[in-house]
């Protein structure tokens, strides 16, 4: 296996651990955040239009979720100012923005990934198979199928774990992305609702 080829490999088990160290990660600021606390929200939600905002405010200042958070500022909006909803619903806007920059953090490099591996293989397996036919055309010998045999599925299993990698990484960010927005969903919904009250219940 040439330098070239070896290279390739390290790349792409380069690759690997930035994917499995984002999801670590990802999965670790969820958790702080307090991503998907649903339950919670609507408890403060039912305080807070049920006429018990002090206990609601309390509750919302409380809970270590971003819904929490974002509850806490358009709360806190409403009551500073009752005949201007757009104040608290500017307070809500950037504190949900806020949030949501956080969650979208280290996401482009799972994207890279995705898009990078498939084409470190490629590359993997064009420098294979110069490898092969340079070994073949460098052999005095009768042409030998072993020597190009050997260099073509060496070629062929840098593609291979390139596609391996590149599908693992777009899985993880699918998943990743699909709680970002369902907690984006969540967010605007807890706004509305605060402000303007609601006709069901916040679902998750």
């Amino acid at each position: 296996m040439s330098i070239p080829t070896l290279a390739v490999y390290a790349a792409l088990t380069l690759l690997s651990l930035l994917t499995v160290t984002v999801a670590i990660f990802k999965i670790g600021q969820f958790r702080r955040l307090g991503l998907g606390r649903h339950r919670e929200a609507e408890a403060i939600l039912d305080d807070w239009l049920n006429g018990r905002p002090d206990e609601a405010q309390r509750k919302a200042g409380a809970l270590p979720s971003v819904l929490g958070r974002v509850l806490a500022a358009v709360m806190a909006g409403l009551r500073a100012r009752p005949a201007d909803p757009h104040y608290g619903a500017e307070l809500a806007r950037q504190a949900a923005l806020s949030e949501l920059t956080q969650m979208g953090n280290r996401m482009r490099l799972l994207e890279a990934v995705v898009q990078m591996a498939p084409m470190l293989g490629l590359l993997g397996t064009v420098i294979g198979m110069i490898d092969a036919f340079g070994a073949l055309a460098a052999s005095p010998q009768a042409a030998d199928p072993r020597l190009l045999a050997s260099g073509i599925w060496t070629a062929l299993t840098t593609t291979a774990v390139g596609l391996a990698v590149a599908l693992v990484a777009y899985f993880v960010a699918a998943w990743l992305e699909g709680r970002i927005e369902d907690e984006r969903q969540t967010i605007e919904l807890v706004i509305s609702s605060a402000i303007h009250g609601r006709v069901g219940r916040i679902s998750g």
